[in-house]
């Protein structure tokens, strides 16, 4: 039993500590305390997207790669995805972008860096459907 007992600690340690430790994860929030800390406050904005039946790939792409352009012009977008690796129904693309607060979101809304973007995006677009979350 004596040689059995550091295994079984070895492995209590192996499948218990990595739990107990992200209880406290600053990313996740788990355990409260540091979540206030890390991204509380940032607002993610969702948008699914169906492009015009003549929209070509070429001009898809360009409307995108706005996403990734609008996060330099407009301070307030602090991260953005663009690359969609999975879609049901009608929509074909997704895009996210994160901004630093709620007041960054109001703010964007009607910014000439969304104006400048929107000349691109709205002539491609068919449809979107957009959800903005926050903790």
């Amino acid at each position: 039993m004596k040689k059995l007992l550091p295994i079984f600690s070895i492995a209590f340690a192996l499948c218990v500590l990595p739990f107990t430790a992200s209880a406290h994860c600053g990313t996740c929030g788990v355990g409260g305390e540091k979540m206030a800390d890390d991204h509380s406050h940032s607002v993610i904005h969702v948008v699914t997207v169906s492009w015009n039946d003549d929209a070509s790939e070429a001009d898809i792409q360009k409307a995108l790669d706005g996403v990734h352009t609008l996060a330099k012009e407009y301070d307030g977008i602090t991260r953005v995805w663009t690359r969609t690796i999975k879609a049901q129904g009608n929509r074909s693309h997704a895009f996210v972008m994160e901004f630093k607060d709620e007041q960054a979101l109001k703010d964007y809304a009607g910014s000439d860096a969304q104006q400048k973007w929107y000349e691109v995006y709205r002539p491609v677009r068919a449809g979107s459907t957009t959800f903005d979350i926050t903790n």
